[in-house]
């Protein structure tokens, strides 16, 4: 918790979002537990339901996708994924 004292080690940026907050106009949710159970059942329905599909690649590409998740750090076919879904998605 920040208190008035603490307050003169902050930027101004951090002085305005400190002095813009209004204790009074935060609230709880209702039922909060109840809450994010139903939208962890959401987003878990969303985001696990996968199908394994064939798809023909030329050899470059895949071997250009592998590099590329190498450098990213991630599986190749993870990032096939993400990018078929950045796509369709924007």
């Amino acid at each position: 918790m920040i208190t008035n004292n603490d307050i003169k080690y902050l930027d101004d940026e951090e002085k305005d979002f400190f002095e813009s907050f209004d204790e009074e106009k935060t609230r709880s949710i209702p039922n909060l537990k109840e809450e994010i159970a139903k939208y962890q059942k959401i987003a878990k329905e969303q985001y696990s339901k996968r199908k394994a599909i064939s798809i023909r690649l030329l050899e470059y590409d895949i071997k250009k996708l592998k590099a590329k998740s190498k450098q990213e750090w991630i599986p190749y076919q993870t990032l096939i994924a993400s990018a078929v879904h950045k796509y369709v998605n924007s």
